[in-house]
């Protein structure tokens, strides 16, 4: 197959030589073809040397890079990348476990597939584009999930319409590649919970923090939880499992605040400890007493363009502030950002300027990040996009 090729100026090619995924528009000599966003397009430096196959894209990003060698992207190349991907969850003891069907199967450039991330919830694939490219090889990625996954996959939920470029104009619309039955319960390390993937925020939970939910738990006996930006309330029946005293959940959305009943119902079916209030964050904690000797602040991305970073650094300092002035002596505190354009110095940075505003004795007890099944690949630092810390409060 002949691809339109792409030819990079001088010097530019030595992110490539150091195996970055991404081609940015500004590297760019000359374009052989006229390439339409989303086709497969090669790539090449000085002396007409090959340095990679991938897809084209529209924007600051104009190639993610499939491939550094000269191969076919066919039928083939998706089942190896999806079976390699599969491999290593089975070697972390995350797929094919009994207490355990719930993980990240492909992790964009974490697993050498820039643009696409695949969620399983129990016999269920919910996939998500990030790109073009992506968008067009959906059926092809659908059937090499079929074949690697074998009859332990029943539905393929494709969720894209919120996630691919909007200048586009794809008319993508969300619904099943494969199967069609809503089995919306699904596990994680042996706690149930539902999974509503066709319209709950992203896939439909937050996998990436099942081991910082894991460590949640360990500190949780005998405490007053507060679960604040709660969502379907992951973190409070973690809590519960611990030995909780009280858990209350947090959430601006009334939906989410439903689905965490519905959540701690499935788990601790009439167990009083828990209460849910869908109320804006910020209100909640500006009016709230001294209650809570255990809180979690886990809120959506405040910054996903560099753009707004400041703002979204304000926001951080100004949650994290008031935490630390509420917060019980001896209390702790497990604070996240998920937003990948804010690095891990200046989200530390937000809440030490927050801790120092507060005049308490603050002390770090972990650095927290995203779990092995959000892989982060070597050559592309920029995919490390969780931050967290549990923190001592005197």
């Amino acid at each position: 197959m002949n691809y339109c090729k792409i030819f990079l100026k001088p010097k530019k090619e030595e992110s490539l030589l150091r195996f970055h995924p991404w081609v940015f528009s500004g590297a760019i000599q000359s374009i052989e073809g006229d390439p339409e966003e989303g086709d497969l397009v090669e790539v090449y430096g000085t002396n007409q040397r090959f340095l990679a196959i991938g897809h084209y894209q529209i924007g600051s990003i104009a190639v993610r890079i499939l491939s550094f060698k000269p191969i076919t992207i066919d039928a083939d190349f998706w089942v190896e990348r999806i079976r390699v991907a599969y491999a290593i969850r089975r070697e972390l003891g995350l797929a094919g476990v009994e207490n355990n069907n719930t993980f990240r199967l492909i992790h964009g450039e974490g697993d050498n597939l820039p643009g696409l991330v695949i969620d399983m919830y129990a016999h269920t694939a919910v996939m998500q584009a990030h790109s073009v490219g992506m968008h067009y090889a959906r059926h092809e990625i659908a059937e090499a999930l079929k074949t690697v996954l074998g009859d332990t996959l029943q539905n393929i939920y494709y969720k894209s319409e919120a996630t691919l470029p909007y200048k586009a104009n794809l008319g993508s619309e969300d619904g099943y590649l494969y199967g069609g039955e809503v089995e919306d319960i699904a596990t994680e390390n042996g706690l149930k919970f539902c999974v509503d993937w066709q319209k709950g925020q992203k896939t439909g939970f937050f996998v990436d923090q099942r081991e910082n939910r894991s460590l949640l738990e360990r500190y949780a006996k005998g405490h007053s939880v507060l679960n604040m930006f709660c969502y379907t309330g992951g973190f409070s029946f973690y809590a519960m499992r611990g030995g909780a005293e009280v858990v209350h959940s947090v959430d601006s959305s009334a939906k989410a605040i439903s689905l965490t009943n519905k959540n701690v119902e499935l788990n601790f079916p009439g167990d009083l400890r828990h209460k849910a209030f869908a109320e804006d964050a910020f209100k909640y904690l500006e009016k709230m007493g001294s209650n809570y000797d255990l809180i979690i602040l886990d809120p959506p991305a405040f910054a996903k363009h560099k753009n707004v970073l400041r703002n979204a650094l304000q926001g951080y300092r100004k949650l994290n502030a008031i935490a630390f002035e509420k917060i019980k002596p001896g209390g702790i505190l497990f604070t996240f950002s998920c937003s990948q354009v804010v690095s891990k110095e200046n989200f530390r940075l937000a809440v030490f300027s927050a801790a120092a505003q507060s005049g308490r004795s603050v002390r770090i007890l972990h650095q927290l990040t995203q779990p092995a099944d959000h892989p982060v690949n070597i050559y592309h630092p920029e995919g490390e996009y969780l931050k967290g810390l549990v923190l001592y409060v005197e």
